[in-house]
């Protein structure tokens, strides 16, 4: 996968996780979980987009490290959302598997 279909994708997440959010339900657990997510999975693409911008090879490699623990956080948070709200396990399994996907590709 190149650069640019990477920040793309990433992008994606971004988006895609917003509109999961959108459709769960508003409990005080969920509101919390949704914020912490919906700042982590567009962290994730606002970090990667920083990294192509990057000074040197070092300063590349720590905002890669910083992608991945951006995406690691947000897969914390959808298995927490997924232990809340069971009724949206396969929907939320998705961007786990996708999640798992991208952090494998930096």
């Amino acid at each position: 996968m190149d650069a640019e279909e990477l920040k793309t994708r990433t992008k994606q997440f971004a988006i895609d996780v917003g509109r999961l959010s959108e459709l769960l339900p508003e409990t005080h657990v969920n509101i919390a979980y949704k914020r912490q997510i919906i700042r982590s999975s567009s962290s994730t693409c606002a970090n990667y987009r920083a990294s192509r911008r990057a000074k040197s090879d070092a300063d590349h490699l720590n905002k890669l490290k910083i992608v991945e623990e951006e995406l690691d956080e947000s897969l914390f948070f959808l298995e927490l959302l997924t232990a809340f709200n069971p009724v949206f396990k396969e929907r939320i399994d998705v961007f786990i598997k996708r999640e798992r996907f991208y952090s494998g590709s930096l």
